[in-house]
């Protein structure tokens, strides 16, 4: 297969895996089932769930209301061999404003749970942190999969197949050496080929994109890397804010850092733009970070 029609087949999948199906109604929540990636390690990647919640989520909202905010709990690993069903309760609809409740289950109990709201567009002061000048272009960074070398075949082959293109501004953190100790990072990404119009699918294939570098930051602020033996990170929670459409076809730049981590856990936040330094989104989350004891 040609790496072109490779990246393009990669977003084929994810759009699979975002595409749910409704089923039927049950009180007053709407049910939605969908399938998962396969990982490597088993797990469902936490950026799925949380994309296919929102979609869940905006399936149920009024015509032109999009999703502005999403707080979300990541509950229990998911497994990555099985597929997952999606209840929405339909919480409150206002004149402007309305929420929902997403909660995700495998085998009958819930992995993941998120509150989102949406609005009407309305106007309204504005303003926005400006995009910080002097980062390089994403053309003069080599894609991840291009810049490391001797990982085990399993975390290569993720990373080729994955659907989005991402360019780590200090050099990806997989192995030792990878960066000096700071608790902050530029990552461009961007999906490998174009998207449907939908701009619910492009809040939701942001979402997808907000969980995959995150908690690198900390890491980086404590000299470790993915690869280190006996490492083990999980999200703990996620919450997300859409400030400005864009699309996710298109290079985007999501400057990071880690303000905090104390008693197994970090703290890490995140700003996203568009190349021409529009301000898209904000994002915060939590993990619990467990490190060697040799350490």
């Amino acid at each position: 297969m040609s790496t072109e029609n490779h990246a393009v087949r990669t977003v084929e999948q994810l759009l699979e895996v975002l595409d749910l199906d409704s089923t039927r109604a049950r009180t007053t929540e709407d049910i939605f089932t969908g399938s998962s990636h396969p990982m490597p390690t088993g797990r469902i990647y936490g950026g799925q769930v949380l994309a296919q919640s929102l979609i869940a989520a905006e399936r149920t909202l009024p015509e032109n209301r999009p999703v502005h905010s999403m707080h979300g709990y990541f509950l229990r690993p998911g497994d990555a061999e099985h597929g997952l069903t999606i209840a929405v309760d339909r919480i409150h609809d206002g004149r402007s404003f309305s929420t929902r409740r997403s909660q995700a289950y495998q085998n009958g109990v819930p992995i993941f749970s998120m509150i989102a709201s949406a609005q009407d567009d309305d106007h309204g002061v504005e303003h926005a942190m400006e995009l910080p000048s002097g980062i390089p272009e994403p053309e003069s960074i080599a894609p991840d999969e291009d810049a490391v070398q001797g990982l085990p075949g399993g975390t290569m082959r993720m990373l080729s197949d994955r659907a989005a293109d991402v360019r780590h501004v200090e050099g990806p953190l997989y192995l030792p050496g990878d960066s000096a100790r700071a608790p902050r990072q530029g990552v461009w990404m961007r999906m490998r080929a174009p998207l449907p119009d939908d701009p619910r699918l492009h809040r939701a294939a942001l979402a997808y994109l907000s969980d995959m570098t995150i908690q690198e930051s900390i890491l980086r602020a404590h000299g470790l890397y993915w690869a280190l033996p006996g490492l083990k990170v999980a999200s703990l929670d996620h919450a997300m804010w859409w400030h400005r459409p864009a699309r996710v076809d298109q290079w985007l730049l999501y400057l990071q850092e880690s303000p905090n981590a104390r008693g197994g856990r970090g703290l890490a936040t995140g700003r996203i733009y568009t190349r021409e330094g529009e301000l898209v989104a904000n994002v915060a989350q939590e993990i619990m970070l467990r490190v060697p004891a040799a350490r």
